[in-house]
């Protein structure tokens, strides 16, 4: 327990979260239910062992020693409720016996998180180095924190608790290499923030991997993010991060590579990283820092058509690529969705509610762009597209594609008073009509208002899934499920760009089969042998034997 907070005597109700996640975790931790148990001793002897209240009060004695700066080290309850709940994620949190919910009653009950002991600000990678040296000498989690947009609980703390590490303060740019096409920066930094800033500059470069607004460079790494411009750019696991210099649990600082384009010189063990979701190293700087890949910035417009179902649209879409024309993104946005932007009142247009396509074409000239389009209409009329409408200027292409981005708050207004569950999965793209057909049938028999967005030029789709309250957040889970067992079924992945984290796990040994999931814990025990690394993430539990009659 927190003693600072047990020598307050709890003087303010606020505390009790924040005094939950010591001695009550920590007994959570070690007596578990049966069932509890059972699934970590199936978890491939990752460790599951941590300090005890009194070291982790220790820890955080030290911590404050170390870093005596004001805000650097933070026990304050809402901070560490920043760093332990999101809005963005409805997985079931860590705490679920009926005794600790009496115990939170409006306290965490009513959130979906668990938070961790203490929060530290560090400035450099040896700010990193001995924030690591503390959490091993105490046996003290660590879980990293970047631009919370994760929708996976992907920096959620163990129920023990343990060391929420804000890298927000390492958000520096450091070198532009024009000529080079890359730029050398700290993981903090915001990808916008990145792209704004060389536009500003004049450098006609851009970082093309774009997924939520606010994630920055060390968490798109961590996650092996992706977004809209993925049909031309690919992800991150792609060749977008050149070389990074990373702390490992050990407290050890290893630089993956130098900043050549490519190189054949041994493991590419920048890889090793993207990914790993901060479990088996943090990104820092250094020298030579993080480096990463720009794009050159062309110029680009947009398009919507409407067709009569998906399978057409998909199938419109593959030729489309397949010609080879520019094309920077091309969005599947369905019926439901059309109408929910209607709804939501802030398109410049009324749109027909039919499953459309958002292409966003891109070329070195207008002539290009121009040719682009007709090429692009003269396929999706083939295909039973209608009402294609080019934008005619840089504002209308804007406010076309704004209607595609405002896909969360236009998707809410057709359920007034409802809370989103946003999930994703990816199939070969010839899969993706069967899996949206199935997916819509099962949401609407069981009656879940739902809006499904895909990046389909490369199979992915997101869905988003809205419920009221507890019963139909129960439908909503039940959905993901089928959504995700059914996309595994026709050769894909439970994941496309949000990551695995704490919620999808429970999915690799299916996805991937028993020998890699073991391969990727084998690595993880060699590279932090006591799972001091954002623990309960990536690495399923095993699942159970079934039974064999002798």
């Amino acid at each position: 327990m927190s003693m600072q907070y047990m020598e307050a005597g709890l003087r303010a109700p606020c505390l009790l979260g924040s005094v939950l996640s010591g001695t009550l975790g920590y007994y959570l931790a070690t007596a578990r239910s049966d069932e509890s148990v059972k699934q970590h001793r199936h978890s491939a002897d990752l460790n599951t062992q941590y300090g005890s209240p009194e070291d982790f009060q220790r820890a955080i004695h030290e911590l404050k020693e170390t870093f005596p700066e004001d805000g650097a080290v933070t026990t304050d309850p809402e901070d560490l409720e920043l760093h332990g709940f999101s809005e963005n994620d409805y997985h079931p949190s860590n705490y679920t016996t009926s005794f600790l919910s009496m115990l939170l009653a409006n306290v965490q009950t009513e959130k979906q998180g668990s938070y961790p002991s203490v929060v530290v600000f560090p400035s450099s990678t040896q700010d990193v180095v001995k924030i690591v040296n503390i959490a091993v000498k105490y046996k003290m989690p660590i879980i990293p924190y970047s631009g919370a947009t994760s929708l996976e609980g992907h920096f959620r703390a163990p129920v023990v608790g343990g060391i929420s590490v804000d890298l927000s303060k390492m958000d520096k740019i450091i070198e532009i290499h024009e000529a080079d096409s890359d730029v050398v920066c700290q993981p903090g930094l915001r990808w916008m923030d990145l792209n704004a800033e060389l536009q500003k500059k004049g450098i006609p470069l851009f970082f093309p991997l774009d997924p939520a607004p606010g994630a920055t460079i060390g968490g798109m790494l961590s996650t092996g993010c992706s977004g809209t411009n993925a049909v031309r750019y690919g992800t991150a696991k792609g060749e977008w991060f050149l070389n990074a210099t990373v702390v490992l649990p050990s407290g050890k600082v290893i630089k993956t590579r130098r900043r050549a384009r490519k190189s054949s010189a041994g493991f590419d063990t920048t890889k090793l990283f993207i990914g790993a979701e901060g479990t088996l190293g943090i990104v820092t700087e250094g020298k030579p820092l993080l480096t990463i890949r720009l794009a050159p910035l062309l110029p680009t417009n947009v398009a919507v058509v409407q067709f009569p179902d998906v399978r057409n649209a998909t199938e419109a879409v593959t030729e489309v690529v397949n010609s080879g024309v520019g094309i920077q993104c091309v969005e599947l946005c369905d019926d439901q969705f059309m109408r929910a932007t209607n709804m939501y009142g802030m398109s410049s247009r009324k749109w027909p509610e039919k499953d459309s396509l958002f292409f966003k074409f891109q070329g070195p000239t207008q002539r290009s762009l121009q040719e682009t389009a007709e090429i692009v209409k003269k396929i999706t009329e083939k295909h039973g597209g209608t009402g294609f409408a080019l934008a005619r200027n840089e504002k209308e292409a804007h406010d076309l594609w704004m209607d595609r981005k405002n896909a969360l708050y236009s998707s809410l207004a057709i359920l007034p008073g409802a809370r989103g569950w946003s999930t994703d999965v990816c199939v070969p793209v010839s899969r993706l009509p069967d899996l949206v057909y199935e997916t819509k049938k099962d949401l609407d028999e069981h009656g879940i208002k739902s809006t499904i967005v895909g990046h389909v030029g490369d199979g992915n789709f997101h869905a988003l899934l809205l419920f009221r309250d507890d019963e139909e957040l129960e439908a909503a889970h039940a959905a993901v499920d089928r959504m995700v067992k059914r996309a595994i079924a026709l050769d894909g992945t439970c994941t496309g760009e949000h990551g695995v984290g704490m919620g999808k796990r429970q999915y690799l040994y299916e996805e991937l089969g028993e020998g890699t999931v073991e391969l990727m814990k084998t690595i993880k025990k060699a590279i932090d042998p006591l799972n001091l690394f954002n623990p309960g993430k990536l690495y399923p539990d095993k699942p159970d034997l079934p039974k064999v009659d002798h």
